[in-house]
């Protein structure tokens, strides 16, 4: 693909991040019906492609749907590196990132994601292996802002990315030890939009449909990225052109009912699909259920802040806000068996709600 005409793809986009488990292909096809127009895989490990592990390729598999398919990988081999990326080209994909960014511990550990962005040559020399494995798309990399506060080289990653010759380059705007505890910095973003002559996207916090313009304004990003945004919304990308949703819950319930339709399509409708469904089901619940709309006074909601008292119009909407693990349960069971949503059904709350704060990569 020409850069230009990825330049074009990805100005003005709202792009699905590479999600762990979040991007799955079921879930990218729902996107998709509500609007997405640039997806991206699951991060894939280079190593467990080479080695041929089926877990791996299905990760790289596209949707027919997909209108524009990205492919994430992992890796520290240069060769491996170049090889995955000329494989996942010949199945489809319309581009290939590499991942500097995932803060998680099992992959840190293995010198993966945020560890390699400690070294910012290694990422210049992985970049061009890319690039070299490829024939007709783009190389693309994903930074976060550095390892810790004592430690922000977003500079320096940004501008090995670009002379190892990438086409583009998303910047998640928090270090990787703030993992997402922290707001995004969007000043940073900034800096690194004004740093280097390939295309930026801006990845963090993007929620609600005018903070996707807000947040291009204020860096001068040429797209924003969103992960726990869409999973929380898959509708974000319908918003994003067509404004603010109120949603009730029986508009929510059919989206969810049909992600059940689609994760039951893709792994089958038998016992051992529907054990797979249901895992997947129930982590995407744990997510659903921190929607909260505009509040009656017109301000908004913050992806860094659970409502205390979130606006709620129905028996419904409280219990799909309900983050207790009965809840969630009984809420992925009812979907997957088809069975009616009736709150009251529902198991009693006998405990608080759980606070976790759920981590997608992206």
């Amino acid at each position: 693909m020409n850069p230009m005409t990825f330049a074009e793809t990805l100005t003005g986009a709202l792009v699905m991040a590479p999600m762990t488990k979040g991007s799955n292909l079921p879930y990218r096809r729902l996107c998709v019906e509500l609007g997405a127009r640039v997806t991206m895989s699951e991060m894939t490990v280079a190593r467990r492609l080479k080695q041929k592990r089926k877990g791996e390729f299905a990760l790289i598999r596209r949707a027919p749907d997909e209108p524009f398919f990205g492919v994430q990988l992992a890796g520290t081999n240069p060769e491996e590196m170049a090889w995955s990326a000329g494989l996942v080209e010949s199945r489809g994909a319309d581009w290939v990132d590499i991942n500097f960014g995932c803060p998680i511990d099992h992959f840190t550990r293995k010198g993966l994601g945020a560890s390699i962005g400690r070294q910012p040559n290694r990422i210049r020399r992985l970049v061009e292996a890319m690039k070299r494995g490829v024939t007709r798309v783009p190389v693309t990399a994903k930074i976060r802002l550095g390892w810790n506060d004592d430690d922000r080289n977003f500079l320096d990653q940004a501008k090995a990315a670009a002379d190892g010759g990438a086409d583009a380059i998303t910047v998640h705007g928090r270090t990787r030890n703030a993992r997402y505890r922290l707001a995004a910095d969007w000043d940073a973003i900034g800096q690194v939009v004004r740093a280097v002559t390939v295309p930026v996207v801006g990845n963090g916090d993007v929620l609600f449909p005018h903070e996707i313009g807000e947040a291009r304004a204020r860096s001068g990003c040429v797209g924003v990225m969103s992960a726990r945004g869409v999973l929380i919304k898959p509708w974000l990308f319908r918003e994003a052109t067509e404004g603010y949703l109120d949603l009730d819950g029986e508009a929510r319930e059919a989206i969810y009912r049909r992600y059940v339709a689609l994760a039951l399509e893709h792994w089958g409708d038998d016992e051992h699909g529907r054990a797979r469904v249901r895992e997947f089901l129930r982590w995407h619940v744990g997510f659903w259920c921190r929607y909260a709309r505009r509040r009656d006074d017109g301000s908004w909601p913050t992806m860094q802040q659970r409502e205390d008292t979130p606006v709620l119009r129905s028996r419904l909407e409280a219990l799909l806000a309900r983050a207790d693990d009965a809840a969630l349960d009984f809420v992925t069971d009812a979907l997957l068996a088809g069975e009616s949503l009736d709150p009251g059904r529902a198991p009693a709350m006998h405990e608080a709600a759980r606070d976790t704060d759920l981590e997608a990569e992206g």
